[in-house]
């Protein structure tokens, strides 16, 4: 089992004077009350930007403050190649974090949420923006989860034309639909540069949005013969790609 990893604000050399960290706050809160950890555990501090160092816990103090030593160096993880970018349309409820949860423990490199036309949910005002905060927290979460030392980004909330830009600009770009003649198994990737794929909501993707994607590039793939929940398929299609390029090799 590999050590806990737990958020810090900033991780470079000046920030460990003399090897050592206090974690407090709710990760020290979480680490001392939920996780219970005791001297002479490991753990993983980590600023989720690819900045990780490893260190052993020197005391628990009350029950929000741990003290962590032996802190020697800080490392930096590589972004992975190619990059994954999910676009993923707003589902109901709270499918829109599962969907963040399990494409973040597959290991998406962006998420960006999508207004599709037929979206029943529709982030507006503070609504939005609090729907947004979750999104970014369970991320947050997830990457803790799964031993993540790099999060993915969850970006704001585009519309359609702000997708279709981020397609044009994309190595490899594609769009799950039923329409679609090949499988995404067996198109053809590259092996560096951006990956953009759109999944669409639980109506379908409209046919001006294809339309719109196509004309940017965006080819329609389709997964296999079931159809799959808008809340799952980003997932599915996520460990489709990473196995395909390598990163799961």
């Amino acid at each position: 089992m590999t050590a806990p990893v737990f958020v810090v604000d900033s991780l470079r050399p000046g920030d460990l004077p003399g090897g050592e960290y206090v974690l407090d706050g709710p990760e020290g809160r979480h680490a001392v009350s939920v996780k219970r950890l005791r001297a002479g555990e490991d753990v993983v501090l980590t600023d989720g930007r690819g900045r990780w160092a490893e260190g052993v816990v020197k005391a628990a103090e009350g029950k929000d403050r741990l003290v962590v030593t032996d802190l020697e160096s800080v490392h930096e993880e590589p972004a992975e190649r190619p990059r994954l970018t999910v676009v993923q349309a707003l589902p109901k409820g709270d499918r829109g974090e599962l969907a963040v949860e399990t494409m973040t423990e597959v290991g998406v490199d962006a998420i960006v949420p999508w207004a599709a036309s037929r979206c029943i949910t529709q982030w507006k005002g503070e609504r939005g923006l609090k729907a947004l905060g979750k999104w970014r927290a369970t991320a947050r979460e997830a990457g803790k989860q799964s031993r993540r030392v790099r999060f993915p980004d969850v970006a704001d909330a585009a519309t359609s034309k702000q997708v279709a830009s981020l397609l044009a600009d994309a190595d490899f770009a594609a769009v799950l639909h039923e329409s679609g003649d090949e499988p995404l198994a067996a198109a053809e990737l590259p092996s560096s540069g951006d990956i953009v794929l759109v999944v669409g909501p639980e109506g379908g993707v409209s046919p001006e949005e294809l339309a719109l994607f196509a004309a940017a590039g965006a080819q329609a793939y389709r997964l296999g013969r079931s159809v799959l929940r808008t809340s799952t398929a980003g997932t599915a299609a996520t460990a489709v790609l990473l196995a395909r390029t390598g990163r799961w090799s």
